[in-house]
């Protein structure tokens, strides 16, 4: 690993670190979680710590864990897909053992998202890091693999693109295009 790397990697864990301590001591304790936390300490008061370890037996931490989940399109991002295409959430999964890649979107505003479910438009995935360009595959009974419906406010679409040689990776940057629609920088979950 580089230093930079391992910079970057170091200053993600204070972040996250920071934003779990923020949001635990935000959070007021309910009436089970403090009475848990009373009979525990009564409990480790009395009892004599173990011989080199705690008194805190595995079972009594928090199994309560945190997953850091960065907002995907903060600020212009956001508000540029929402106000100019009207679709929100847009999320790029690595699916089926990585054979396929799955976009998702939320429309918000019909009128501007129908270009997205246009059948005429040929959608591409587009990993500029790799030099891979991926498209969504018709199968013969089915047709492609997207949804073709004239979309419908507060409703979610999915297209699906081949990842034949699983070419593209979960962490990649990633854009999606649809004719004019560009979704540039979405990360492969």
């Amino acid at each position: 690993m580089t230093i930079g790397r391992l910079i970057r990697l170091s200053l993600a864990g204070v972040v996250a670190a920071g934003a779990a301590m923020a949001q635990s001591s935000a959070q007021p304790p309910t009436d089970t979680t403090s009475a848990a936390a009373t009979q525990a300490t009564k409990s480790t008061s009395k009892a004599a710590p173990a011989k080199g370890g705690t008194s805190a037996s595995p079972e009594k931490r928090s199994t309560r864990g945190m997953r850091y989940e960065p907002d995907r399109f903060a600020g212009r991002a956001g508000t540029y897909y929402r106000m100019v295409w009207g679709v929100d959430g847009l999320v790029v999964k690595w699916a089926e053992s990585g054979e396929v890649i799955r976009f998702s979107y939320h429309v918000l505003d019909a009128d501007k998202a129908k270009l997205l479910g246009d059948k005429k438009l040929e959608p591409s995935l587009v990993d500029p890091q790799r030099g891979v360009k991926l498209v969504v595959p018709s199968l013969e009974n089915v047709g492609q693999l997207r949804q073709s419906a004239p979309p419908e406010n507060g409703k979610a679409y999915w297209m699906v693109f081949s990842n034949k040689g699983r070419l593209v990776k979960r962490g990649d940057h990633v854009n999606v295009v649809i004719g004019a629609f560009h979704a540039d920088g979405l990360v492969v979950d």
